[in-house]
């Protein structure tokens, strides 16, 4: 059991994270989502690669990248939650599929400065099922973000896909902490 979960009642079984999110995992992370450090996702993919469990964990199954705000989408010029999802699909040889299942419907204020009990109602109902959604319960669905630092915005998000019917609801992430 993660401490950071602890207190989350996660509405999802189970996450997995590539590396801690500290030192040159920070950096890393801090140059895809700031700089447009694409060049990250090769590193990234060759990290995933060589890291048996987490390509065992994400075969087969639908990922899910975790939705901007359009206008935050626009301000940043890229998700780097689908760009994650992409370089995730290309290193598993494709036996697995991203789709936008969720949209982000209200615009949030940067976690990064919350705590734990801001986090959560600072996503509370900010996701909603994409009007051509369509869930199929018994699939394996991923939700993908960059970070995993509390688990709320994982944990709105799942609780959308809980509701609209996914039985079987995991995360992934790259960073956690």
């Amino acid at each position: 059991m993660c401490p950071h979960c602890a207190d989350l009642e996660p509405l999802f079984e189970q996450g997995k994270a590539l590396f801690l999110a500290k030192d040159a995992g920070r950096s890393l992370l801090h140059a895809l989502k700031y700089q447009q450090g694409f060049y990250v996702l090769q590193d990234l993919r060759k990290m995933v690669a060589t890291s048996r469990h987490y390509l065992d964990y994400i075969h087969h199954a639908t990922l899910i990248p975790v939705p901007l705000h359009p206008t935050k989408l626009r301000e940043r010029g890229f998700n780097q939650s689908e760009r994650i999802a992409d370089m995730l699909i290309s290193t598993t040889n494709r036996s697995s599929t991203v789709e936008n299942l969720l949209i982000r419907r209200i615009y949030t204020q940067t976690q990064t400065r919350l705590n734990q009990r801001e986090r959560h109602q600072n996503v509370k109902n900010a996701f909603a099922l994409a009007p051509d959604a369509v869930l199929i319960p018994d699939q394996q669905y991923i939700l993908v973000d960059d970070v995993f630092t509390t688990g709320s915005t994982l944990n709105a998000c799942a609780r959308v896909l809980r509701d609209a019917g996914a039985n079987r609801l995991k995360v992934v992430t790259i960073g956690h902490g």
